[in-house]
């Protein structure tokens, strides 16, 4: 299922909302909805953001390990 579909499990684990997610790293909703739906490719820093507030690793949200 790939980053996009880990990103909004964690999300939705941390109990946030788009919005939510999107004020804490000072972007749009629009930005974290289309990094979801794999609309956009955020930068690293974004990437890094993510994480830190997710609490999750690189790994964890945006490597897609083909099994």
């Amino acid at each position: 299922m790939g980053a996009n579909y880990a990103m909004k499990q964690a999300r939705a684990q941390k109990g946030l909302s788009q919005q939510a997610l999107a004020d804490a790293l000072g972007v749009s909703r629009q930005t974290i909805n289309a990094i979801e739906k794999g609309d956009y490719n955020p930068t690293i820093r974004l990437c890094i953001g993510i994480c830190k507030v997710l609490g999750l690793t690189l790994n964890d949200l945006f490597w897609d390990e083909e099994e």
